[in-house]
């Protein structure tokens, strides 16, 4: 029986079977007339609630509710006009009486139900769903009352009784959507339904029928895939109309999506909340794989990945429904409106500006040369580096442990008195923000680049998600230019206060210009690695220091000039081609990477890991360092000292222990944050290989 629909004679083949049906129900009213004495001898025996039978070793009930079946749709029939083989004057009747026939009166329903899916034998207990199953037995009531298990309200929790991981469902061999009710139970349907009290909300019957239920391979199935379509536009028309003209209407090629297909059957969810908004890429990616994975290296999708559902995804710039192709003048994404796509969100966006390479791959060399050959500089620059002083650091370790041994057979030395001041409070003071403002960027940017991981996941949650973790890098960007400019400053004031030339400033022995000194020093260090001659005489400063200097000093230009290109698009798209902003995010990001490892490995040890000096060399911190470890490491510059005649200005007392209280907690934290997130990368890099 179709929900909402109460009995009545269904339109037979011919006028013949009318006539028949017709003087059946005439009859059917004239017996109803006794049906008070026929309810008083039947229910004689049925309303004795132990009355029972046995069917396949299962004892079922025979009792009849005379109450329920008086005030039941059937109510004014008398017994036999169903179980019409009864003769009411031979009672009691055989023992086995055949199954009541529905169709006799509710012709079309029956015949619906005979083709569906719920004739089906189900471990040979009879009919998956019959008739009675459904509707009741002797207490059918009409199905516009609420309390009609067929009523709108009711057939979820109805289909649920069989449709759940425990239900009778769950036997059908071969059956792979088991758990139906609850995943429906918490759709947007569902939910429109039990939590909002709209009857409007899709119940099962209006997407699989209600008599005619077929399995979704066949034709004629309202969930067949060519059907889905209009099947839900029966409620989204307006969708249904935009997807009909769309690239992905469905026109028989199996491979085109439909409504299921991007939105599920059971556990639809609303398309604006983040569970579904985080799930767009991944769902456009089962057909569009290359695709979407281009998607994911950009920072959109990378956001997408992180949890930011508010960033553009694919439905935000193809259109959902309508979706044409690029060369379709209607496509959001077509020439002639991508400028207006991409300002749904970057409202100053501009020609340039849409031409950004949305999809290219800097691995693709034919399609992108420049992409290809800026990203391959920028991977052959990070292994020249990490090459050259990775082999630098293995040749120094045993040295360094040697030059350790050493000191330990001297045994501990009482803490010497006499320092020498090597940094200044502006220049400690400008660490302090290199390192926190750096150590910041760092954690965010990383994050960003390899979104993917856990430990990624685990970040930016720390950080209050993806939008609060972009404010931080930007206001550590802003904190970076500062120091920056504040250095430049403070360089072209030293210039200015000894009155020398810009060449003979930059080239001076307290530069930190690399010379031709610092060639030989770097030469003689290398035969020191291998025991082939003695340890340079080291100036004020080193040529590995002077590289960890350049490798910010080069760094902050580089990458502070692509982030600005990547925080401003729209601007510097004003005069420059829009792939200079996918140059930008290769640059920015291959030279992040580049000064995180440096810093985090090359630059840790070099000052801090080795050895000599493990597990902290304060001196930044403090400003000041013994005076005989200065003579060990640094004898040129002592003896310059001492030649000027400036050593003894320059000597200090010990660090007070307030100062060496704060050196270590702020010392240690910087160590370990970046050693951890050093760690989180190269665990990334080798599980991918």
């Amino acid at each position: 029986m179709d929900v909402g629909e109460e009995i009545r004679i269904a339109p037979s083949r011919d006028i013949s079977e009318q006539v028949v049906l017709f003087a059946f129900f005439v009859a059917s009213l004239i017996l109803s007339s006794s049906s008070s004495y026929a309810e008083e001898r039947c229910l004689g025996c049925h309303q004795n609630p132990g009355l029972t039978t046995e069917k396949n070793g299962v004892s079922l009930s025979l009792f009849v509710d005379s109450n329920g079946y008086k005030n039941s749709i059937h109510g004014t029939f008398s017994c036999t006009v169903c179980h019409n083989e009864i003769d009411q004057e031979k009672l009691p009747h055989a023992e086995k009486i055949k199954p009541v026939s529905c169709g006799s009166c509710h012709y079309q329903p029956v015949q619906d139900w005979l083709a569906s899916v719920h004739t089906l034998d189900v471990g040979g207990k009879g009919p998956a769903a019959s008739c009675s199953d459904c509707h009741g037995k002797h207490d059918i009531i009409p199905v516009a009352d609420d309390k009609s298990p067929v009523f709108r309200d009711n057939v979820p929790k109805l289909c649920g009784r069989c449709h759940t991981e425990t239900g009778k469902a769950a036997v059908v061999v071969g059956k792979s959507v088991i758990n139906v009710f609850t995943d429906y139970s918490q759709s947007v349907h569902g939910k429109g339904l039990t939590e909002k009290g709209l009857v409007v909300s899709a119940v099962c019957v209006d997407c699989h029928g209600a008599h005619d239920v077929r399995r979704s391979k066949d034709p004629i199935s309202r969930t067949n895939k060519k059907n889905i379509p209009s099947t839900c536009g029966a409620c989204h028309k307006g969708i249904e109309e935009k997807y009909a003209i769309g690239i992905h209407a469905f026109e028989g090629e199996e491979t085109k999506p439909t409504c299921a297909s991007c939105h599920s059957a059971h556990n639809i969810t609303r398309t604006d909340m983040p569970d579904f908004m985080m799930q767009i890429a991944y769902q456009c990616g089962t057909c569009h794989s290359d695709v979407a994975s281009t998607y994911m290296d950009t920072i959109h999708g990378k956001a997408n990945i992180l949890g930011y559902s508010r960033v553009a995804k694919c439905s935000d710039c193809h259109s959902p429904h309508d979706t044409h192709r690029v060369s379709d003048p209607k496509s959001e994404v077509g020439p002639g409106n991508r400028v207006a796509t991409c300002a749904k969100c970057h409202e100053r966006a501009n020609k340039r500006f849409a031409n950004f390479l949305t999809h290219a791959s800097p691995e693709n060399r034919d399609e992108y040369p420049i992409l290809y050959y800026v990203h391959l500089f920028m991977v052959i620059l990070l292994l020249s580096v990490f090459g050259f002083f990775g082999l630098h650091t293995l040749l120094w370790i045993p040295r360094s442990l040697q030059s350790a041994m050493r000191k330990k057979r001297k045994g501990k030395q009482p803490p010497s008195q006499t320092y020498i001041r090597r940094f200044t409070l502006s220049e400690r003071l400008t660490h302090i923000f290199v390192v926190i403002s750096f150590l910041i960027l760092g954690i965010t940017g990383m994050m960003l680049k390899f979104a993917g991981t856990g430990w990624a996941q685990f970040l930016v949650k720390i950080f209050g998600g993806v939008q609060a973790a972009g404010h931080w890098h930007r206001f550590c960007a802003i904190i970076t230019f500062g120091y920056f400019s504040y250095h430049l400053y403070q360089v072209y004031k030293n210039k200015v206060a000894g009155g020398q030339s810009w060449k003979k400033f930059l080239l001076s022995g307290n530069s930190m210009v690399p010379n031709l000194q610092d060639f030989k020093d770097m030469y003689a260090t290398v035969r020191w690695f291998l025991f082939l001659g003695p340890r340079p005489s080291y100036g004020r400063w080193t040529y590995w220091e002077k590289f960890d200097y350049f490798a910010v000093f080069w760094g902050v230009p580089i990458i502070g000039i692509s982030g600005l290109m990547l925080w401003f698009p729209e601007f510097f798209t004003m005069f420059l081609p829009g792939w200079t902003i996918n140059v930008a995010m290769i640059i920015h990001s291959e030279e992040a990477l580049l000064a995180v490892g440096f810093i985090f490995i090359i630059h840790f040890f070099h000052t801090h890991l080795r050895p000599e000096s493990f597990p902290l060399d304060d001196v930044i911190f403090t400003g000041v360092i013994p005076l005989e470890r200065f003579k060990e490491e640094r004898p040129t510059e002592y003896k310059n000292l001492v030649k000027e005649g400036k050593l003894e200005e320059n000597l200090v007392g010990p660090p007070t222990e307030e100062m060496k209280k704060f050196a270590n907690i702020f010392g240690f934290s910087a160590l370990a944050v970046g050693i951890i997130l050093i760690i989180f990368i190269f665990v990334t890099f080798f599980a991918k290989l």
